[in-house]
């Protein structure tokens, strides 16, 4: 049955991530570094922040079995924030030499996640 909740949270996630990177990439102009990625990444790390602090106030630690943990912890926010794509779009930028690029595009996506996901966790 958690295998259920899991797949369906991450149906969703996964399909929201799909039509906001392409909202994202046809509504705006390109960028030094890739931008549609590093905002669903950013806003799926705030949202889950946010998910943690409203449902649980902690980081939990052993809720693999609750419904809602599974649904949109794991499941939801899981397969909407993508590291796979991010680790591509990373090593495009090396393999194109662009070291400015690359360098930003990683301090931003992996610190901007860990910030986004404090703010939103400490924010209620």
């Amino acid at each position: 049955m958690n295998i259920l909740f899991v797949a369906l949270g991450g149906g969703i996630g996964a399909v929201c991530r799909y039509f906001l990177g392409v909202w994202l990439k046809t509504n705006t102009k390109e960028r030094f570094i890739p931008t549609a990625m590093l905002i669903v990444n950013v806003l799926g790390s705030f949202g889950l922040g946010l998910f943690l602090n409203i449902v649980y106030g902690a980081i939990p630690l052993l809720v693999d079995a609750e419904l809602p943990f599974l649904l949109i912890g794991i499941g939801f926010f899981g397969a909407f924030t993508t590291y796979s794509t991010f680790s591509v779009e990373a090593v495009t930028l090396l393999q194109k030499k662009k070291w400015k690029a690359f360098t930003s595009y990683v301090v931003l996506s992996i610190g901007g996640s860990i910030a986004a996901f404090i703010i939103a966790f400490t924010i209620i």
